[in-house]
């Protein structure tokens, strides 16, 4: 059997994947292999391609989820959104398809970046074998299809039968509203049976290990709107999936936790964060939060400021939102404004878990000079910028009365607005 990261850190072996994050993240070797090996920092690994670290002591990483629908299959559109995840930064992308030929779409997306790959195995066994029929082989057949063909990540939905029995005696608005989570309930529901996952864990821990695949535990109990408040069902699915995390670290397994995600009312983003950092150090992967529910067509705005608060309080890995969530499948150029909007979260978020950056005062150092190339050579999105600036002199917002300009001539004796 292959060492993973976790087995290399514990025998004290600073893989290249290591070597590569401590110089890419500015850790020292020291820290990173005791990250490692207590499960703090997972590092996402593709074939030869460079590793992404997600967890404590680096920067926030951004998630990118696209795929086909049942009511939208179009292929060529989602290859151009893994472009644009790819162009503008993405850490991370998860193909969700559930229309067409699922494998072909997979295949392509790999094809088409370099950047690690996760998906969520039980989508597309319900697609090919029906929510009736669908049986654990089935399901566990997918999940080592997709091991084998090389991705980075998977995504299990391990509620328990007891979680479930609180969501059925709770008073949500919006009830379960994630898709792994109702296709992964249901089966269990309709089989009066437990958690196929959670049933043949050490089973599940046996096919990630092979490949070094990170396991992430899914947020099957986030609220769907910010009326549906932290409640027992929630917090029975954080405890199952900390017990879950520690079974699969004692493995060798690395683990990423979703949680705090969903929509979460803006007071208790930071809390809900820190008390799930107080029960556990492992990766937190949150999905918005969403904040309010009424920037329909411009959630992406919305999720980043929760998203701000939540990465700020402790969040590892955000998951973005796109203009169109809860509305359509999104386009190519929505992919960009999301991520890029999640870009910005992150960025504000590491400003307050690690302190300001070199990066945001190398671009005021160039905004003072005027230096429209190095602005652009500084932003998290610099091809919108490009089509914004004069590119020589002063802005159009100011014209010739720039205080900047006016203060610097000042300064340097230059009254040319003196009386």
């Amino acid at each position: 059997m292959s060492a993973t990261q976790i087995d290399c850190a514990r025998d004290g072996i600073l893989t290249p994947e290591m070597k590569y994050v401590a110089e890419a993240e500015n850790l020292d070797e020291t820290t990173i292999l005791s990250y490692v090996a207590n499960g703090k920092l997972v590092i996402m690994t593709r074939d030869k391609n460079p590793p992404v670290a997600i967890g404590k002591g680096v920067t926030t990483k951004i998630n990118v989820n696209l795929g086909t629908s049942s009511a939208n299959v179009d292929p060529g559109s989602e290859i151009e959104k893994v472009k644009i995840a790819d162009r503008y930064g993405a850490d991370t992308i998860t193909d969700l398809s559930m229309g067409g030929n699922i494998s072909y779409i997979r295949s392509r997306v790999f094809e088409n970046t370099t950047i690690p790959i996760t998906t969520v195995p039980i989508y597309q066994s319900i697609v090919e074998h029906g929510m009736n029929n669908v049986t654990s082989k089935d399901i566990f057949s997918t999940l080592e299809k997709h091991v084998d063909e090389g991705v980075s990540s998977v995504v299990l939905h391990c509620v328990d039968n007891n979680t479930l029995g609180k969501l059925k005696g709770s008073e949500r608005v919006m009830g379960m509203v994630s898709k792994g989570g109702s296709f992964t309930s249901v089966f269990m529901l309709t089989n009066e049976c437990k958690n196929p996952f959670i049933q043949n864990f050490d089973a599940v821990l046996e096919i990630l290990r092979k490949n070094d695949v990170v396991l992430s535990l899914g947020n099957t109990m986030r609220s769907g709107c910010i009326h549906d408040l932290s409640d027992d069902a929630q917090m029975s699915e954080i405890e199952t999936n900390i017990h879950l995390a520690n079974r699969a670290n004692e493995k060798g397994v690395q683990v990423i936790v979703e949680g705090t995600g969903g929509h979460v009312q803006a007071n208790d983003i930071p809390d809900t964060v820190r008390y799930y950092k107080s029960l556990s150090e492992y990766p937190l992967f949150v999905a918005g939060p969403l904040p309010i529910d009424v920037a329909l067509g411009y959630d992406h705005i919305a999720g980043s400021v929760g998203a701000s608060m939540a990465s700020g309080a402790g969040a590892d890995y955000l998951c973005y939102i796109t203009p169109s969530g809860h509305l359509a499948l999104p386009t190519p150029e929505q992919v960009r404004e999301g991520l890029v909007a999640f870009k910005i979260a992150g960025h504000i978020g590491d400003t307050i878990k690690y302190g300001m950056s070199d990066r945001d005062l190398m671009l005021s150092v160039k905004r003072r000079k005027f230096d429209w190339d190095g602005q652009i050579e500084m932003a998290i999105d610099p091809d919108k910028p490009k089509e914004m600036c004069p590119m020589e002199g002063p802005c159009t917002m100011c014209g010739e009365y720039c205080a900047i300009k006016i203060m610097q001539n000042y300064l340097s004796g230059d009254n040319r607005y003196g009386n």
